[in-house]
């Protein structure tokens, strides 16, 4: 878990599992199995087994103990809904979510299905967002699961995006992020993809948040899209801080 998080969209990072397994193309080059080896190599006790799955029971209240409002991005190292990880321990992150008012929790995964057939044991308060990752065509499926689970608000992360998006089934999403991929071996993202993209959310009323262009050097690539940064987020009557 980290304050000040780097993550353009989000404040801070809460990470009660650790781990992964690669399920789609958007998984090639993990970001956070990266970090997972590197964290392992400095010897971090969190990170023995590298990008093994690992519940941190310790970190489940985290939140609890931070005052200041954030935007907290769950499992930035993992998936929540990942097969391995047991229902009672999702039951007891959402059970601090629910305490933690003051918070607002952005939770993202890949595995819609698992998200679909547990949603309706779990509580929704408005502080808790529901998203899917969607870096290419074939996973659209997954936008789909999202649109019955009952969050107050559902959003998708177009990022790595590695292909075209004519036609977002957007009815009832109230945020869309897009990125290029970044690191070693980062993917090409094309312009008209991202354009494309902000085009339908524009027409459709929903937020647009354009992340990166990425690259190996995603610093030098920057943010821009037709001359401006796309900042939009979801309107909601929840106050947080970066601080």
């Amino acid at each position: 878990m980290g304050f000040n998080s780097s993550i353009e969209w989000t404040n801070a990072t809460w990470n009660p599992v650790t781990g992964c397994i690669k399920i789609s193309r958007g998984c090639q080059n993990c970001y956070a199995e990266r970090l997972a080896r590197r964290l392992q190599a400095m010897g971090q006790d969190r990170y023995a087994r590298g990008f093994a799955i690992e519940l941190h029971h310790d970190l489940v209240d985290a939140p609890l103990r931070w005052p200041k409002p954030r935007m907290i991005f769950v499992n930035s190292m993992s998936d929540l809904f990942h097969e391995e990880v047991p229902e009672e321990f999702i039951l007891s992150v959402f059970g601090t979510m629910v305490r933690a008012k003051h918070h607002v929790f952005q939770i993202l995964t890949k595995r819609s299905r698992r998200l679909v057939k547990l949603a309706p044991k779990l509580p929704w308060p408005p502080n808790v967002w529901a998203g899917v990752t969607v870096e290419a065509r074939e996973c659209i499926s997954r936008i789909e699961d999202l649109q019955t689970v009952p969050a107050h608000v559902r959003f998708l992360s177009l990022e790595p995006l590695l292909t075209e998006m004519p036609a977002l089934p957007l009815s009832g999403i109230g945020w869309v992020i897009v990125g290029g991929e970044s690191g070693p071996g980062a993917r090409l993202i094309r312009a008209e993809w991202v354009k494309k993209i902000r085009d339908q959310c524009v027409g459709a009323g929903v937020p647009f948040f354009f992340k990166q262009w990425g690259g190996t050097n995603r610093k030098a690539a920057g943010r821009l899209l037709d001359g401006r940064t796309w900042d939009e987020f979801p309107l909601t009557n929840q106050k947080t801080s970066r601080y």
